[in-house]
């Protein structure tokens, strides 16, 4: 009998649709107490890995500061049999260099903004205004978990 765990795993395709149709993932951290922390991102997918930005005063960055490990979490579905996600155990790796930051403000708003392809004029002021106070982030993964209820066919 085949694994039922095996038999649910997404595809590297099927991971790549799942990661463009998204548009959160929420990266758990190690608190200053020793607890999880986990928060919403915006992200991108660079050469296969998740990117996001953030103030580089958040929590989520003092966290990464002192311990690079990290989950990250993408789901969709809403009931048991459509749940789908992918699960990545992580090294963060904080990116202060202010064009490097820009950089990826862009391809962040792009993806997020409605119906543009580029930022320029005010909208690029606005970006370069945020970056010295963000940095970006680049999850480098570690270990991935995927899975897809929906292959299971109803049967648990």
């Amino acid at each position: 009998m085949a694994n039922r765990r095996d038999e649910i795993k997404l595809t590297p395709e099927e991971q790549d649709a799942l990661l463009a149709e998204e548009r959160i993932v929420v990266c758990t951290t190690i608190g200053p107490r020793g607890w999880p922390h986990s928060m919403p991102l915006w992200f991108v997918v660079r050469d296969g890995d998740i990117w996001a930005w953030t103030f580089a005063k958040s929590q989520k960055v003092k966290n990464l500061e002192r311990d690079p490990r990290c989950t990250l979490l993408v789901e969709a579905g809403v009931e048991y049999g459509e749940l789908r996600g992918i699960q990545i155990e992580a090294e963060a790796e904080l990116i202060r260099d202010p064009e490097r930051v820009f950089d990826f403000a862009v391809e962040l708003t792009v993806r997020y903004a409605e119906g543009i392809d580029s930022i320029e004029g005010d909208a690029a002021a606005g970006l370069r205004a945020q970056v010295p106070k963000r940095v970006a982030i680049h999850f480098h993964p570690v270990r991935t978990a995927t899975w897809d209820h929906r292959k299971l066919g109803g049967t648990y």
